[in-house]
């Protein structure tokens, strides 16, 4: 990418000392700037990186881009002098985006985009897991699914990279709709349509729509992917199978790609799909939804049985997302990066699937609105009917989860509501014991790793 090219591209209000350089990276963080950098100087929370562009010069950036700069002579000789460029926008996120449409204009390998209420991120790991088998693939980094973290993805892709792998997430209608016209998939991978931001959105359907505004950037000769088994997303298959190249995948409604269940365990699952066995890692159905997708997208590029296989069992999942440990003999399932109805259902059944005693340390779900009591108050059902030994949850909301436990024939002298998890840390460890297995899932602003971090 080169100035000039960055010049013709951006909004732009001024160009203060225009050069013509090559831009080695695109950053929005002055630690990650190297000589030949672009950096954009994005206004956060605590931190305003219009102010940083001094910081940002000397670690060796050739042009930067602001909203504000101070025009002094001082600063006006320096740019001059050091052959340094500054651009003034109106907006810096408008830049960015703007700059990784660029990006990917210049990129022409597939693009991969995965969507959905639950799953986005153990489905882009297991897609990139298969997919590296055979090519060089770029991915999202953790859940950097947003209007900053797309762009910053698809700024850092190498020349050699094959593939292209991303997540799309949102909170509001109208987001996906701006990344996927920056991504441009070549492929739209859709997880699921639940409850998750149902407090922004006001109903599942206009999750669904929210959803299905990836296809507004799809190539016209794309395909999507979506979970059969998925009510909305099934009803939205009928009718439009004939307006889009569709693979549906499934457990349950007869789809392109399902499993015949081979055997279930608490590590994992062995399935056969069109006459080939799989072995995936972790357990619980929402996995074989992630491999039986990755599968089709494999397929897709031509990856061999061999190299599905492999990738598929070799797959890693992100950070404190069902990461399993086993510490003293106790099975500790961390899955408190996030929660929403969906998948805190998916999480207490693979819970009840292991053998041993079952501790379901639960919190609060989040921007779940209106529907919040509801749809806690659904979990806590779905734990009377489910063989939950203990029950521990925290948090305002999360009450509704034990009363509703209660309510539906759970045990009271096994179920435990506690407001801080420093309370919550205390009793755990003082309960547990060797063949435990120990559930902690919530929204992540609980910041339950704390509790994963101190069960000793």
């Amino acid at each position: 990418m080169n100035t000039l090219e960055i010049y013709k591209n951006l909004k732009i209000v001024k160009i203060i000392n225009e050069i013509n350089v090559d831009i080695e990276n695109v950053t929005i963080d002055t630690r990650k700037v190297e000589k030949g950098s672009c950096f954009i100087g994005i206004k956060g929370e605590k931190t305003d990186g219009n102010l940083l562009y001094k910081n940002a010069f000397e670690a060796g950036a050739s042009l930067v881009i602001l909203e504000y700069f101070d025009e002094s002579p001082e600063n006006i000789n320096y740019l001059k002098e050091n052959n340094k460029s500054v651009i003034i926008v109106p907006s810096t996120i408008e830049a960015l985006g703007l700059l990784a449409k660029l990006k990917r204009s210049e990129f022409f390998s597939p693009v991969v985009a995965v969507t959905g209420s639950a799953g986005k991120t153990s489905t882009k790991d297991m897609i990139y897991s298969v997919l590296k088998e055979k090519y060089k693939i770029h991915k999202t980094i953790g859940n950097q699914n947003n209007h900053i973290g797309l762009p910053l993805t698809i700024l850092s892709l190498d020349k050699d990279n094959e593939i292209l792998v991303l997540e799309m997430g949102m909170n509001h209608l109208k987001e996906i709709s701006y990344l996927t016209n920056i991504a441009k998939p070549d492929v739209a991978v859709i997880t699921n349509v639940g409850t998750a931001h149902i407090g922004n959105l006001g109903s599942r359907e206009n999750i669904l729509k929210a959803k299905l505004e990836i296809l507004e950037g799809l190539n016209p000769n794309g395909t999507v992917i979506i979970n059969n088994d998925n009510d909305l997303l099934h009803k939205w298959y009928l009718e439009n199978k004939d307006n889009y190249k569709i693979i549906t995948i499934g457990i349950n409604e007869v789809s392109d790609y399902m499993p015949v269940i081979i055997e279930k365990g608490e590590w994992g699952t062995t399935f056969s799909c069109k006459n080939t066995i799989y072995k995936v890692p972790v357990g619980g159905d929402h996995f074989i939804y992630n491999a039986l997708s990755a599968i089709a997208v494999a397929n897709l590029f031509n990856v061999s049985t061999k190299e599905i296989q492999d990738g598929i069992i070799n797959f890693e999942l992100s950070s404190n997302r069902m990461s399993v440990r086993v510490t003293e003999g106790i099975t500790l399932i961390d899955d408190s990066y996030n929660a929403n109805f969906d998948s805190m259902s998916y999480a207490i059944k693979y819970l009840t699937s292991l053998p041993g005693r079952r501790i379901a340390v639960l919190g609060s779900m989040k921007e779940l609105g209106k529907f919040s009591e509801s749809l806690h108050r659904k979990i806590g059902a779905l734990v009377a009917k489910e063989k939950i030994d203990i029950l521990i949850t925290v948090g305002d909301e999360a009450k509704f989860i034990n009363e509703e436990a209660i309510n539906n024939g759970y045990n009271k002298d096994t179920s435990y509501h506690f407001e801080t998890n420093k309370e919550a840390i205390a009793f755990i460890n003082s309960i547990k014991r060797s063949e435990d297995n120990i559930l902690v899932k919530a929204s992540n602003s609980l910041n339950f790793k704390e509790i994963v971090d101190n069960i000793k």
